[in-house]
């Protein structure tokens, strides 16, 4: 974008590792990827969603709000968290302590200890400060749609730790309830990024809004759209979630209201897929040339992408008798 800049920050990832990480300055706003501090990448070979924490995620937001940013723009998804952006909020300067008055900061597995909440720290570094999260998912905090019970198995959780941090989700809850008179659980979002939908809403203040619609508004798509033959865009896997507000849907409601065809070209392909025919995609490839896991494919990605990509071009080529 046009006068943005990346502002590099020391910071920590889920387990407290020191990590150099950045997040984007344009005026007075500061756009932040959680994933940079608490994706699941970083917890590869080591998942615990138990024991990860979002507080590297605060520290970058910490570092925008005293680099001068008023307006904080985060980017939910992809964590390898589940502490309800309890991290997040400690980092800012909210305090939580325990039944016997300790401090500590909570993570997945001590969420249910939370006794009391003392938010007036971070309540004067954000004063004047509005926090606006990115969500592309509609999930309550807790609950068969929950955090736990839909994104935890994908950050390591068997079946006994997802019920474990359901519960706890449902115990954090409570103490928001009771605590800050803040009763966003069923709020949709709310279990974005491990729960982190419901820390911005209880703990900061903040709102959650489509992810995809802020980019897209972001870059000026519906001016980008004019003139436009073809619209390519992507998601790791393509399945039946990934129509709920995701990139997919965003970008193919708009395209088909300015009349211009959207090819989704998909590391995979998954059940549910063709329910995106019915939103405006016109087709779907996946990058995948041979029969192999995500295990070993996944560093022939590049390579991949760019080979599917060229044959798409040349069956356009071919049909409309044009030069590449």
């Amino acid at each position: 974008l046009p006068g943005c800049v990346r502002v590099p920050v020391e910071s920590t990832g889920p387990y407290g590792e020191p990590l150099t990480v950045s997040y984007a300055r344009r005026g007075d706003t500061a756009v932040v990827e959680m994933a940079m501090c608490a994706g699941l990448p970083l917890a590869e070979g080591r998942p615990d969603p138990e024991h990860t924490t979002t507080y590297g995620v605060g520290t970058v937001m910490r570092r925008a709000v005293q680099d001068g940013c008023t307006r904080l723009v985060i980017g939910l998804g992809g964590s390898c968290t589940t502490d309800g952006g309890a991290g997040m909020a400690a980092a800012l300067g909210a305090v939580f302590r325990d039944a016997e008055g300790t401090v500590f900061v909570p993570t997945g597995a001590t969420l249910s200890r939370v006794a009391s909440i003392d938010l007036s720290p971070a309540r004067r570094l954000l004063e004047g400060v509005t926090v606006q999260a990115m969500c592309d998912v509609k999930n309550p905090l807790y609950g068969p749609e929950g955090a736990a019970f839909v994104f935890a198995p994908q950050k390591g959780a068997d079946e006994a730790m997802v019920r474990r941090l359901d519960e706890a989700l449902r115990d954090f809850a409570q103490v928001l309830r009771c605590e800050l008179g803040a009763d966003v659980a069923d709020v949709p979002g709310a279990g974005a990024a491990g729960g982190m939908g419901a820390g911005i809403l209880a703990l900061l203040g903040g709102r959650l809004e489509s992810g995809i619609d802020t980019v897209l508004d972001l870059v000026g798509f519906d001016g980008l759209l004019a003139g436009a033959d073809l619209v390519f865009t992507g998601e790791g896997q393509i399945d039946a979630q990934s129509l709920n507000g995701k990139v997919i849907d965003g970008v193919a409601r708009r395209a088909r209201a300015a009349g211009v065809p959207v090819v989704c070209v998909a590391g995979s392909v998954g059940e549910g897929a063709q329910s995106a025919y019915d939103v405006g995609v016109s087709a779907i490839f996946s990058i995948n040339r041979r029969a192999e896991g995500f295990e070993t494919s996944r560093y022939k990605s590049r390579e991949n992408l760019a080979a599917v990509m060229e044959d798409i071009l040349r069956l356009v080529q071919a049909v409309e008798g044009c030069a590449l």
